[in-house]
């Protein structure tokens, strides 16, 4: 099978800089579901960018789907860590979302049927329907970071990837959040960057530990004192029973 996404010996680093990512070389499975951890500053952003083409790598090679990162913009969807947003603008929910089918648009530049119920679907799956036609700038936080997982989602993406999705949200709905994400474990590829490390811990089925280098770890394998940045010998993790 394909990997879905493949960084080979890959280095990057800004100009007249050190390797901010040195020789990453990993694979991920179509359908797994990987967090990505690590020191503030060790690379992880730079990971994702690298991985959606945003930054092209010093040397090595990445592949999404076995395309390169240019030609890969169809297979991902990109939740940020935060949007700088002037809430004074006047955009719905709706509208937001279906900035994720923008681009899927024919060349006239109008939305479909199937656009517009992609982006229902979207909406429905991360549970605002009732707010599909609210202006984005009056959600709450945890609102609008759910929006912006539909937007994400109604692109039809093989690829998820997540900064930080439950930064700066309360408990009540990062749990939400995580749920929502748990319900797609296996549909498709999600690649999530995380500092809330006992909880990913429950839900994926691998993580990446970054620290310019990056090392795969199955997750009963990785420490929970990795937050202060530490690599310490195996401490378990409580499980969720899965079904």
């Amino acid at each position: 099978m394909q990997p879905a996404v493949t960084f080979d010996h890959v280095f990057f680093s800004y100009v007249d800089s050190l390797p901010v990512v040195e020789d990453a070389t990993f694979s991920i499975a179509p359908g797994e579901f990987v967090g990505i951890i690590g020191p503030n500053g060790g690379g992880k952003t730079t990971l994702l960018r690298l991985a959606m083409g945003f930054l092209m790598p010093t040397s090595g090679k990445i592949t999404i789907y076995g395309a390169t990162t240019s030609h890969a913009q169809r297979h991902l969807g990109y939740v940020p860590q935060s949007v700088r947003f002037d809430k004074q603008f006047p955009i719905s929910v709706s509208e937001l979302v279906l900035q994720g089918r923008l681009s899927r648009l024919p060349w006239y530049g109008r939305y479909s049927k199937r656009d517009l119920e992609k982006a229902e679907q979207a909406i429905e799956l991360v549970g605002l329907t009732d707010f599909k036609n609210r202006a984005f700038g009056t959600l709450s936080g945890g609102q609008a970071q759910r929006a912006l997982i539909a937007r994400a989602l109604a692109g039809d993406p093989e690829l998820l990837i997540l900064d930080e999705p439950t930064a700066n949200v309360d408990a009540k709905v990062e749990e939400e959040i995580y749920s929502i994400l748990e319900n797609l474990r296996g549909k498709i590829t999600i690649l999530m960057v995380t500092h809330n490390l006992r909880t990913a811990l429950e839900l994926v089925d691998r993580v990446l530990c970054v620290e310019r280098t990056v090392t795969a770890l199955q997750p009963d394998q990785v420490c929970l004192h990795f937050t202060q940045g530490l690599y310490h010998t195996l401490v378990n993790p409580p499980r969720r029973e899965r079904s």
